[in-house]
Protein backbone atom coordinates (compact mmCIF):
# COMPACT_ATOMS: atom_id res chain seq x y z
CA UNK A 1 0.00 0.00 0.00
CA UNK A 2 1.21 3.75 -0.86
CA UNK A 3 -0.41 6.88 0.89
CA UNK A 4 -0.26 10.17 -0.96
CA UNK A 5 -2.04 13.65 -1.08
CA UNK A 6 -5.11 13.22 -2.11
CA UNK A 7 -6.22 15.86 -5.36
CA UNK A 8 -9.48 16.54 -6.88
CA UNK A 9 -9.76 14.17 -9.45
CA UNK A 10 -9.60 11.60 -6.86
CA UNK A 11 -12.92 12.92 -5.10
CA UNK A 12 -15.13 10.24 -6.70
CA UNK A 13 -13.34 7.12 -5.86
CA UNK A 14 -12.56 8.56 -2.71
CA UNK A 15 -16.57 9.15 -1.95
CA UNK A 16 -16.97 5.44 -2.79
CA UNK A 17 -14.66 4.71 -0.41
CA UNK A 18 -16.10 6.90 2.54
CA UNK A 19 -20.17 5.05 1.29
CA UNK A 20 -18.28 1.84 1.93
CA UNK A 21 -16.89 2.94 4.96
CA UNK A 22 -20.22 3.86 6.32
CA UNK A 23 -22.17 0.73 5.03
CA UNK A 24 -19.79 -1.14 7.74
CA UNK A 25 -20.77 1.37 10.13
CA UNK A 26 -24.23 0.94 9.82
CA UNK A 27 -23.82 -3.32 9.16
CA UNK A 28 -22.01 -3.52 12.77
CA UNK A 29 -24.28 -1.18 14.74
CA UNK A 30 -23.06 2.18 14.35
CA UNK A 31 -25.96 4.08 12.84
CA UNK A 32 -25.09 7.78 14.41
CA UNK A 33 -21.53 8.30 12.79
CA UNK A 34 -21.28 10.44 9.81
CA UNK A 35 -25.27 10.61 9.02
CA UNK A 36 -26.69 14.09 6.89
CA UNK A 37 -24.77 13.47 4.13
CA UNK A 38 -21.09 13.37 6.13
CA UNK A 39 -18.07 13.63 5.29
CA UNK A 40 -19.82 15.78 2.21
CA UNK A 41 -17.80 16.25 -1.18
CA UNK A 42 -17.14 20.24 -0.06
CA UNK A 43 -15.62 18.43 3.74
CA UNK A 44 -13.35 16.09 1.23
CA UNK A 45 -12.29 18.77 -1.26
CA UNK A 46 -11.66 21.62 1.79
CA UNK A 47 -9.23 18.64 3.12
CA UNK A 48 -7.40 18.49 -0.15
CA UNK A 49 -7.17 22.10 -1.03
CA UNK A 50 -5.30 22.76 2.61
CA UNK A 51 -2.83 19.70 2.05
CA UNK A 52 -5.30 17.66 4.44
CA UNK A 53 -6.40 14.60 2.60
CA UNK A 54 -4.76 11.23 1.44
CA UNK A 55 -5.32 8.70 0.07
CA UNK A 56 -4.27 4.44 0.40
CA UNK A 57 -3.95 3.10 -2.65
CA UNK A 58 -2.99 -0.42 -4.40
CA UNK A 59 -3.44 -0.94 -7.55
CA UNK A 60 -6.70 1.38 -6.79
CA UNK A 61 -7.58 3.93 -4.07
CA UNK A 62 -8.84 1.85 -1.25
CA UNK A 63 -8.75 4.52 1.31
CA UNK A 64 -8.49 7.78 2.64
CA UNK A 65 -8.06 10.15 5.88
CA UNK A 66 -7.09 13.55 6.74
CA UNK A 67 -4.48 13.96 8.32
CA UNK A 68 -4.73 17.61 10.28
CA UNK A 69 -2.32 20.09 12.31
CA UNK A 70 -3.06 21.25 15.61
CA UNK A 71 -4.98 22.51 17.20
CA UNK A 72 -8.16 20.31 16.91
CA UNK A 73 -10.77 22.93 18.07
CA UNK A 74 -13.02 20.07 19.84
CA UNK A 75 -10.45 18.75 22.11
CA UNK A 76 -9.58 21.90 23.95
CA UNK A 77 -12.43 20.41 26.47
CA UNK A 78 -12.29 16.73 27.33
CA UNK A 79 -14.30 15.01 29.98
CA UNK A 80 -13.54 12.28 32.25
CA UNK A 81 -9.67 12.08 31.43
CA UNK A 82 -6.98 14.26 30.09
CA UNK A 83 -4.57 14.21 26.84
CA UNK A 84 -1.04 12.75 27.70
CA UNK A 85 0.58 16.10 26.88
CA UNK A 86 -0.27 19.89 25.52
CA UNK A 87 2.41 19.32 22.79
CA UNK A 88 1.71 20.11 19.26
CA UNK A 89 -0.26 17.16 17.47
CA UNK A 90 -1.66 16.35 14.53
CA UNK A 91 -5.21 14.72 14.33
CA UNK A 92 -6.15 12.08 11.99
CA UNK A 93 -10.22 11.95 10.86
CA UNK A 94 -12.21 10.66 8.23
CA UNK A 95 -10.68 7.45 8.17
CA UNK A 96 -12.47 5.30 5.26
CA UNK A 97 -11.67 2.01 3.31
CA UNK A 98 -12.82 -0.94 1.55
CA UNK A 99 -14.35 -3.70 3.79
CA UNK A 100 -12.31 -6.28 1.84
CA UNK A 101 -8.58 -4.64 1.77
CA UNK A 102 -6.90 -5.56 5.33
CA UNK A 103 -4.36 -3.46 6.88
CA UNK A 104 -5.30 -0.05 5.54
CA UNK A 105 -5.72 1.51 9.36
CA UNK A 106 -1.94 0.18 10.09
CA UNK A 107 -0.62 1.60 6.70
CA UNK A 108 -2.66 4.59 7.98
CA UNK A 109 -1.01 5.41 10.84
CA UNK A 110 2.57 4.10 10.33
CA UNK A 111 2.62 6.82 7.63
CA UNK A 112 0.80 9.37 10.34
CA UNK A 113 3.86 8.47 12.79
CA UNK A 114 6.45 9.35 10.28
CA UNK A 115 5.36 12.27 10.05
CA UNK A 116 4.56 13.20 13.66
CA UNK A 117 5.34 11.27 17.11
CA UNK A 118 2.26 12.85 18.74
CA UNK A 119 -1.05 11.33 16.86
CA UNK A 120 -4.75 12.11 18.49
CA UNK A 121 -7.56 10.74 17.16
CA UNK A 122 -11.72 10.28 18.47
CA UNK A 123 -14.98 7.95 17.22
CA UNK A 124 -18.29 7.53 17.93
CA UNK A 125 -19.19 5.43 21.32
CA UNK A 126 -21.00 2.80 18.24
CA UNK A 127 -17.74 2.63 16.13
CA UNK A 128 -16.67 -0.29 17.65
CA UNK A 129 -14.58 -1.76 14.93
CA UNK A 130 -12.93 1.85 14.82
CA UNK A 131 -12.14 1.62 18.89
CA UNK A 132 -10.59 -1.98 18.36
CA UNK A 133 -8.44 -0.27 15.31
CA UNK A 134 -7.30 2.31 17.68
CA UNK A 135 -6.72 0.87 20.90
CA UNK A 136 -5.08 -2.94 19.22
CA UNK A 137 -2.57 0.16 17.21
CA UNK A 138 -1.26 1.24 21.39
CA UNK A 139 -3.10 4.53 21.46
CA UNK A 140 -4.17 5.45 24.97
CA UNK A 141 -7.93 6.12 25.92
CA UNK A 142 -8.28 9.90 27.23
CA UNK A 143 -11.93 10.60 27.99
CA UNK A 144 -14.69 12.25 25.77
CA UNK A 145 -14.65 15.15 23.93
CA UNK A 146 -17.74 16.98 22.37
CA UNK A 147 -18.24 18.27 18.63
CA UNK A 148 -19.43 21.71 17.78
CA UNK A 149 -22.68 19.54 16.89
CA UNK A 150 -22.71 18.92 20.94
CA UNK A 151 -22.24 15.16 20.20
CA UNK A 152 -19.52 12.77 22.41
CA UNK A 153 -16.93 11.29 20.71
CA UNK A 154 -14.01 8.96 22.79
CA UNK A 155 -10.80 10.41 22.18
CA UNK A 156 -7.37 8.48 22.07
CA UNK A 157 -3.80 9.83 21.84
CA UNK A 158 -0.39 7.93 21.25
CA UNK A 159 3.06 9.45 21.34
CA UNK A 160 5.64 7.22 19.59
CA UNK A 161 9.32 7.15 21.19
Amino acid sequence: MTIRAAYINDLLDIMRVLEAAKQIMRSSGNAGQWVNGYPSDDIILNDIEKGYGFVVETDRIVGYFAFIPYPEPTYSYIEGGSWLNDEPYHVVHRIGSYPEVHGVFKAIMDWCFSQDRNIRIDTHKDNHIMQHCITEYGFNYCGVIYLISGDSRLAYQKLSI
